[in-house]
């Protein structure tokens, strides 16, 4: 089928009348391009402009009419719909809302979906309270951060130290925090450098360079929270912290000094209450040792004693029984116990007739108090006769 056969109208059906015309003649086409309308074509856009015109001029009226009564009620009541609308409003969860009416306060609102009067009857302000807030006083702790005015501080020694803080804290009340103070943040850092002053003030320079830190931060915490307090802020101070602490820069050598001294102080006198401790614990073990073998004598001397009455009692009660036989006994036990330690040999000649022979070893000094004299080896000789005149 060739392409400009009319004959057959094809998909998209026969074309209007007079299309072949006004293809040959274009003054005929009606000034522009057909616009789908009639059946089977897309929505018609004029048409519907023109009914909501139509609608429109129902509404207000014609020229001359003026603007209908419902009309203008129809726009107040959408005005006003949203101007109450407008007062929906969402409080986050770490936030409180401030409620103001006429610009004085009425409320805190908790999180969650709430309402206010539309302005200017009432205005909301959201604050938040959970969040932690950090301001550094002294500078950053940098050497390009760092700000002399804050920083110098003077101690209770009369030295002069560099000390970088830092405060953290958070909102304790949203009304009293909104209303209290103009600026807060300068509030508190304000509040913060005076409160390390005066501590710092009543604190010597080692305590503070050396283990007394922590003593200095808490000290300074509650002065703030003290003076905010007393302010009526709102404010709650939840940390204060030292960052970097130094003398100035101009004696941080002679301060390095002082410290090699006094570490050299610390150890001389270790050594000394070493040396002490040992001496006086000697001491003590010496004067111990004395006092124990003094009672050991004393017990000694005393159990001694004790022994000997009983033995004199006993012995004398054996000598009221027997007088002559005890005393026989303590003369033969005094001079075995005397005659012991001599090197004198006491022979009875009664009834000896022949020469005593004794053995060299009988005068020799004896070793010991409890060893006994050897045995004398005795040689009798032949008898003799007696004579008439006695014993010989």
């Amino acid at each position: 089928m060739p392409w400009n056969d009319n004959a057959n109208p094809g998909p998209w059906g026969s074309p209007p009348s007079g299309d072949d015309g006004d293809r040959k003649d274009p003054q005929k086409r009606g000034g522009g391009p057909r616009r789908p309308g009639g059946p089977g074509g897309g929505p018609d856009f004029n048409a519907g402009l023109e009914r909501l015109r139509q609608r429109l001029r129902g509404l207000f009226g014609g020229p001359g009419q003026g603007v209908r009564p419902g009309a203008l009620a129809a726009i107040a009541a959408a005005v006003f719909a949203l101007w109450a609308l407008s007062g929906l409003y969402q409080v986050q969860s770490n936030e409180e809302a401030v409620v103001t009416t006429f610009g004085a306060y009425s409320r805190v609102e908790a999180p969650g979906l709430r309402y206010h009067l539309p302005t200017p009857i009432e205005h909301v302000e959201k604050v938040a309270v959970t969040t932690l807030n950090r301001l550094d006083v002294g500078g950053t702790g940098t050497a390009d951060g760092d700000i002399p005015q804050e920083s110098l501080m003077l101690t209770s020694d009369e030295n002069i130290v560099d000390l970088d803080f830092s405060v953290t804290w958070r909102v304790a009340n949203a009304a009293q925090f909104l209303f209290t103070t103009r600026a807060p943040d300068e509030a508190v850092k304000s509040v913060a450098e005076s409160a390390m002053r005066q501590v710092i003030g009543k604190t010597p320079l080692d305590v503070i360079l050396t283990n007394g830190r922590g003593q200095v931060q808490l000290a300074t915490a509650e002065l703030m929270q003290k003076t905010l307090d007393s302010w009526g802020a709102g404010v709650s101070v939840v940390e204060v912290q030292i960052r970097n602490v130094n003398p100035p820069q101009e004696v941080v050598a002679a301060f390095r000094d002082v410290q090699s001294a006094e570490q050299d102080r610390d150890s001389a006198v270790n050594e000394a209450d070493a040396y002490r401790n040992r001496v006086v614990n000697e001491a003590k073990g010496d004067a111990s040792k004395i006092v124990q073998s003094a009672e050991g004598y004393r017990q000694q001397a005393v159990l001694t004693a004790t022994g000997d009455a009983a033995r004199f009692n006993s012995i004398y009660n054996e000598y009221k029984h027997a007088p002559e036989a005890t005393r026989e006994r303590l003369y033969l036990e005094t001079m075995e116990r005397v005659l012991a330690h001599s090197n004198k040999v006491v022979i009875s000649g009664k009834g000896v007739t022949a020469p005593v022979i004794l053995p060299s070893d009988v005068f020799r000094p004896r070793t010991g108090p409890a060893a006994a004299p050897p045995a004398p080896a005795v040689q009798a000789a032949p008898a003799q006769p007696q004579s008439s005149g006695g014993d010989q």
